[in-house]
């Protein structure tokens, strides 16, 4: 099994990744406060993925 290495991609997907690294924590805050106050399925839900993802680049598995 090779391991992931985002140096190898080309430009424009370690540009995507970047943007996607630096957008999730905000989205992640926003989801939280709205799972907060309206909390439904979808809510928790979507603030479940967005906390995997985040942890996803936190611990550099992505």
């Amino acid at each position: 099994m090779s391991r992931f290495y985002r140096y190898k991609l080309p430009p424009w997907a370690r540009n995507c990744l970047v943007v996607c690294e630096n957008v999730t924590l905000p989205l992640l805050i926003f989801q939280a406060i709205r799972t907060i106050f309206f909390p439904t399925t979808f809510d928790v839900l979507l603030c479940g993925i967005l906390l995997g993802i985040y942890l996803a680049f936190y611990l550099k598995w992505i």
